[in-house]
Parts: structure tokens; C-alpha cells; sequence
């Protein structure tokens, strides 16, 4: 027998030795389940490219909360999906006092009080250009657009949101936003900030939910550069400083370094949104038998974790909550 001082296998001889060494852990607790509200009454319509998930209306989106809820999810972020008639070029509808999604924020929360509930900071689902941020001869015109922002913020937290996850990337939107709710009395409503967005390829699935996708052109003068690292640390201290709460990556899977970077120069949580196309990809390869969809599940929230995410946005929430639950 060789002599060998060290045997790492040792450590993994068997499920309960695994566990007691295991280095990181996944809870219910860490999601944030997003979900797709529109208007209407008894709808629910599945998002083609996202097998499983669904867009509701009011009605039916309290009830799959009930389910939501008792699988122990404690946070959801809510899009709203418009129809074209009501958008415009300044996204109008996102603080009209009646408009639906407002409404559904409100009923969300009187009737899930415990339920954290994130709402979503950009123009993209109310804008008749579907662009984040104000057009103006073909340019997205940042100063103009943080008015529009700071309004939206505003009557999102006035009908009860506890996270405002601003997904513009605009220029000084983090401190607009949090010195205009706090001249309103919104001083405990928080701040997640999408801190390093990056332009990128998976986001196809979610457009097709809340269809906002770009009118013309692409995102690539707000979003990052999909090359580029060190400037994720400018952009989140830029977010830090301005009053952020929490910090986010996005996407999470393309980008894990990213949430290390993050992880290694701030001292408040980092967020990472597992988003649609990365879901979409494993249901893909789930629905062809070319990999096991729950395996590659949680080995995919598992990394996010390892990489340093506290919380994770994943459209995953309710089928990883199932087997964490046992």
C-alpha cells in the first residue's frame, strides 16, 4: 500500500461524511422567485420559450402564490406585462396611479404581508421605443430619463414594494432614486441595484414574456460589455456610494467571476439573477434527455452560491424549493 499523508477521498467515502464537509449551502431562503403579472382576469399563459413559467393575471397570480409561499419562498420580483396601447415614449403608464401593476403590488402585499416583495426600475415595459432609458433621435438620453425613473420609484414603494431593483443602468440613477424616495418618507424601502448588467445573448426568454423587446438598435450604450471585468468594480462603487443596499450581477452563470469580484470589495450583499435564457437552455436540455434538469439545477444555484451570490433571482425558485424541502 502506497503511503500517502493525505487522502482527500477519505472526506468523500460516504452522504453523511459529505454533508458534514460540504462548503456551501443552498436554502429556500436564498431565492427570489420573479414572476409576470398582466392585465386581465383568470389568465394564465405560458411563456413559450420558458417551459413552466407563466404569465398571470391578478387573480390567479394570488393564487399560485399560496403555493409559492408554502413551499417557503420568502421574496418575488413582479414585471408587469403591457399591452402596446398603453405604452409611450415616457413610460407614462408606470406611475399612473390606477395602473394595474401598482394595483397588483398593493393587493400582493395586503394579502401576503410577510412576502418581501421586489419590484422592477426601467422603462423598457412601458416604453413604446422598448428601450430602458428616454429616446430622443435615436439616443437614450440618461439625465432626462432619471425623472422618469424617480416617479416610477416613487409609486412603486407608495403601493407597498420592500426592494426597488433599478435594471437601467443609467448613469446616477441609484442616488436619484434614494434621495427622491427619502424626501418622500421612503427611507426603509431598499435598494437593489442591477450594479454590473451586462448586454448579453440570454435574455431573449424574458423579452418574449413581457414583450418589451427594442424597437430599433440594441442596449449596448447602457449595458455592459460582455469583455469587460474591471469595470463591474467601477459600476458597483459607483451604486455603493449612491446608497445601493444590495448589489447585482446579470446574468449569473456566463458571469460567476463577476459575483466574486463583487463578493471580494463590498461588504453588503451581493445578488446574482439566473435569468430566462439560462433556464431555458437546461429545460431544453431536459426535454431532449441530453442531461438530468434537476441535477443541473441545483449544480447551477449551487455555483452561484459558491461564487459568493447571497441571493439568487432564478425562475428555478419553486422546483429547487421542492427537493431542498425534501
Amino acid at each position: 500500500m502506497i503511503n500517502l499523508a493525505r487522502r482527500p477521498r477519505r472526506n468523500r467515502k460516504s452522504a453523511g461524511i459529505r454533508d458534514l464537509v460540504q462548503e456551501t449551502t443552498l436554502q429556500v431562503s436564498d431565492f427570489i422567485y420573479p414572476m409576470f403579472v398582466q392585465e386581465g382576469s383568470n389568465l394564465k399563459i405560458e411563456v413559450k420559450s420558458m417551459p413552466g413559467i407563466h404569465r398571470f393575471s391578478l387573480d390567479n397570480l394570488l393564487e399560485e402564490l399560496k403555493e409559492v409561499t408554502d413551499l417557503g419562498i420568502r421574496a418575488i420580483d413582479l414585471f408587469p406585462n403591457y399591452a402596446e396601447s398603453k405604452k409611450d415614449r415616457f413610460a407614462s403608464e408606470s406611475y399612473r396611479e390606477h395602473t394595474f401593476y401598482l394595483k397588483a403590488i398593493t393587493a400582493v402585499k395586503e394579502k401576503f404581508p410577510e412576502l418581501v416583495i421586489m419590484t422592477d426600475v426601467a422603462m423598457d415595459p412601458y416604453s413604446s421605443d422598448g428601450h430602458d432609458g428616454l429616446v430622443e433621435n435615436g439616443k437614450i438620453l440618461n439625465d432626462a430619463t432619471l425623472e422618469i425613473l424617480g416617479n416610477m420609484s416613487l409609486a412603486q414603494a407608495k403601493a407597498g414594494a420592500d426592494i426597488l431593483g433599478p435594471s437601467d443602468m443609467m448613469d446616477g440613477r441609484v442616488g436619484y432614486i434614494r434621495k427622491h424616495l427619502d424626501d418622500h418618507g421612503f427611507t426603509d424601502v431598499s435598494i437593489m441595484s442591477y450594479s454590473a448588467k451586462y448586454a448579453s445573448a440570454f435574455y431573449g426568454p424574458f423579452r418574449d414574456a413581457l414583450e418589451s423587446a427594442p424597437k430599433f438598435g440594441d442596449k449596448k450604450t447602457y449595458q455592459m460589455n460582455p469583455a469587460n471585468k474591471r469595470e463591474a468594480l467601477l459600476e458597483a462603487q459607483l451604486d455603493f456610494e449612491e446608497g445601493a443596499d444590495m448589489l447585482m450581477v446579470k446574468p449569473a452563470l456566463s458571469y460567476l467571476d463577476i459575483i466574486r469580484l463583487l463578493d471580494e470589495n463590498f461588504d453588503i450583499p451581493i445578488a446574482a439573477y439566473n435569468v430566462s435564457g439560462e433556464y431555458a437552455m437546461i429545460k431544453a436540455a431536459a426535454a431532449n434527455g441530453w442531461l438530468d434538469g434537476d441535477r443541473a439545477m441545483m449544480e447551477v444555484l449551487t455555483s452561484i452560491r459558491r461564487a459568493g451570490a447571497k441571493c439568487i433571482l432564478t425562475y428555478f425558485a419553486k422546483e429547487a424549493a421542492v427537493i431542498l424541502n425534501g
